[in-house]
């Protein structure tokens, strides 16, 4: 009978180990705490401030190899404050209607930057869930301040700020997304399409449905993509265009962006120009943004920021970042928190660390 239970718990064993070696789960995420001050024509900002370079996150992924050339993959992803301890916020719908606010400090962890479930094979990736929406990548990839901080675009901020509130101008819920082979000789591209999933027969039926796709190229030093979506909604439809590219010389490499979005009755564009140049002790980024819409007056933002980073190893560094606005045509766009008046400055400055895991 020993022998048996012997046999029996080897067996068992031997399956969990295959199993084991078919699949896998990461635990990953980033932490970034820093002081940032802003300073503005009406107020200034003081504060210890979460996601100053980079996103702090917390997040797991898995992969199964189904065999075949066939993988089931997740992913969940939640944005937390480290200065803080909240989670993070997201819509269930891409409208406002889909926005809960628990009391404070109830909000527990939530999967709002991206929770997915995946098939993957030779002919690409079916995902299914909240993600990143395609017209929003090349915002992030081509900024070398992430949109985020001292130093976020002004394209960005004023294509964010065309899109109803909280609109899928970053990430959408709801969303099937094909995506391209990696193998394609440089050639890469997601399609997706997300659902407001509201009622039929409604006159916002259709408020928060929406289809983007982005394609690109890019080999060697050099990369482009071009992104364009449709978001419905019964205050008018959020169409936005943009392309951004990126070439590496030696230790420089240069971006840029072009936007155009038109909410409505109203059309705003952007650009941003951007260089990062690696340093022995880590690297030193700038940008110049700009957006403008064709509301009265023409308003329109202009941001400079410099910034650096020093690598303490290759998961942790220190940061420092500076950025002024200048205002024109009623814009009063402000920097960490502050407030500005219409066609004045504002200006920030901020130094954190940033660790990953």
């Amino acid at each position: 009978m020993r022998m048996k239970k012997t046999i029996f718990s080897l067996a068992l064993a031997t399956l969990a180990g295959a199993a084991a070696a078919q699949s896998s789960v990461t635990l990953f995420g980033v932490l970034d705490v820093g002081l940032m001050r802003g300073n503005g024509s009406v107020s200034d900002k003081t504060q210890l401030a979460s996601s100053i370079a980079n996103s702090s996150r917390l997040g797991f992924r898995g992969v199964e190899d189904l065999g075949g050339g066939l993988s089931a993959g997740f992913w969940l992803e939640a944005g937390i404050s480290p200065d803080t301890g909240l989670g993070g916020a997201t819509s269930t719908n891409n409208q406002a209607s889909g926005t809960a606010a628990g009391p404070a400090g109830t909000q527990g962890l939530v999967f709002a930057r991206r929770s997915t479930l995946s098939l993957t094979g030779n002919w690409g990736e079916l995902r299914l869930g909240r993600d990143l929406t395609p017209q929003t990548v090349n915002h992030i990839v081509f900024d070398p301040f992430d949109n985020k901080g001292v130093g976020g675009s002004s394209a960005y901020f004023g294509y964010a700020a065309l899109h109803p509130a909280p609109g899928p101008h970053t990430r959408a819920s709801n969303t099937i997304a094909y995506h391209l082979p990696q193998k394609l000789g440089g050639f890469y591209g997601t399609a997706m399409h997300y659902l407001g999933e509201n009622n039929s027969g409604a006159a916002n039926s259709r408020d928060g449905t929406g289809t983007a796709i982005r394609v690109g190229y890019g080999a060697g030093p050099f990369t482009v993509a071009l992104a364009t979506a449709k978001t419905r909604y019964v205050a008018g439809d959020v169409k936005t265009t943009n392309i951004g590219g990126s070439y590496t010389f030696g230790t420089v490499t240069l971006t840029g962006t072009y936007d155009r979005t038109t909410a409505g009755a109203v059309a705003g564009k952007g650009a941003l120009i951007a260089a990062v140049v690696k340093v022995p002790t880590g690297d030193v980024r700038g940008s110049y943004t700009v957006f403008e819409n064709d509301r009265a007056g023409t308003p329109r933002s202009r941001r400079l920021a410099i910034g650096y980073r020093h690598n303490l190893s290759k998961r942790t560094y220190l940061y420092a970042d500076v950025a002024r606005v200048s205002n024109s045509g009623g814009a009063r766009e402000s920097i960490g928190g502050s407030v500005t008046a219409a066609n004045e400055s504002s200006s920030g400055v901020a130094f954190g660390i940033r660790h990953s895991f």
